[in-house]
């Protein structure tokens, strides 16, 4: 199996200064470096302190300097928001500066916040998406690239440098709804599954992402399908249920703001269900390193977990993570 870290970039409460957040996320990474973690996945977000991080592809040359062997991903780099040209030059860019670690990881965003600030209109989102992809793609393979979309137009456009991985490096698209699901599974890409579904729903996208990938006469075989969970671990179970529930308190907090109601509609809950319990029953694997050990090799054979991409609750839990859980999964 295996194990990433999902990076965020969390300010709750603005407690300390950003220059520590970021110092103490570099640590981690170079902790992952040594420990044996397969890569970083850096997490962009834009205009909140749920993480802030508003160019991966920055933060990962300063994680790429810091670092050997540990691959550098992008989850996601938020496709809409950039120009598709610049888009491949700093993805190769990055490429280059790291040896060839990049995975790149691309996504559509949901916040509004994030669209109307940009200025992009959220009906056009998929649909500069998908030009997006296929103008990167084409810009890293092709010597001068022509291209006529809806969104984007230009002649014969030498994009530099190209990245060091050869066609390119390798590629996953964000796929949480399963319009985006089947997209992905259509065109032979590669998926990133999120956080924020319950194990069951991860199960049952995994099987409609196979059922794709038949239809589109393309092979399981051979990929690597990380699956983001939320983790909070602890010497003792209680104490670990604690940070789980202030961890979805957070997130929840984040996405709908402090005054969300109980009883939210999908993805973050189904209709009639408190999302925070949702959260500590069905998403978050929370527990002792043991405990939690015992849950990730049931999902082992339940859906086909394979690569485990962690997003750790906490301090404690990361070095937990580290020290107790990694060696043994490994």
């Amino acid at each position: 199996m295996k194990i990433g870290v999902l990076q965020f970039f969390s300010w709750p409460q603005r407690r300390s200064s950003l220059a520590e957040v970021y110092a103490r996320a570099l640590e981690r990474i170079e902790i992952m470096d040594e420990g044996g973690f397969d890569a970083v996945w850096l997490a962009e977000h834009h205009f909140s302190d749920f993480s802030v991080c508003p160019s991966v592809h920055m933060m990962g040359t300063l994680a790429a300097a810091r670092t050997r062997r540990l691959r550098i991903g992008t989850a996601v780099s938020l496709a809409p928001f950039y120009h598709p040209l610049r888009l491949a030059e700093e993805v190769a860019f990055l490429d280059v500066l790291s040896g060839g670690r990049v995975n790149w990881g691309a996504g559509r965003g949901f916040a509004r916040v994030e669209f109307a600030a940009f200025g992009v209109p959220p009906e056009e989102s998929t649909s500069r998406f998908h030009e997006s992809v296929e103008i990167v793609l084409r810009a890293w393979s092709e010597k001068r690239l022509s291209f006529s979309g809806k969104h984007f137009s230009f002649e014969e456009v030498e994009v530099l440098p190209k990245p060091l991985q050869r066609p390119h490096p390798p590629v996953w698209m964000a796929a949480t709804s399963e319009g985006s699901i089947d997209w992905a599974a259509s065109r032979g890409f590669s998926i990133l599954m999120d956080p924020h579904s319950s194990h069951r729903e991860i199960a049952a996208k995994r099987r409609r992402y196979a059922e794709g990938l038949r239809r589109g006469g393309f092979s399981q075989e051979g990929r690597e399908i990380p699956i983001a969970r939320l983790v909070a671990l602890d010497e003792s179970a209680e104490e670990a249920a604690l940070v789980a529930r202030r961890g979805a308190l957070w997130i929840l907090h984040s996405y709908l703001g402090a005054s969300f109601k109980p009883v939210l509609s999908a993805p973050l809950a189904p209709e009639g269900v408190d999302p925070v319990e949702r959260y500590l029953s069905e998403v978050i694997l929370h527990g002792t390193p043991e405990s939690v050990l015992e849950e990730i090799l049931a999902l082992k054979e339940e859906i086909g977990l394979d690569y485990l991409l962690c997003a750790p609750l906490s301090g404690k839990s990361f070095l937990l993570l580290a020290e107790k859980l990694l060696p043994r999964l490994l």
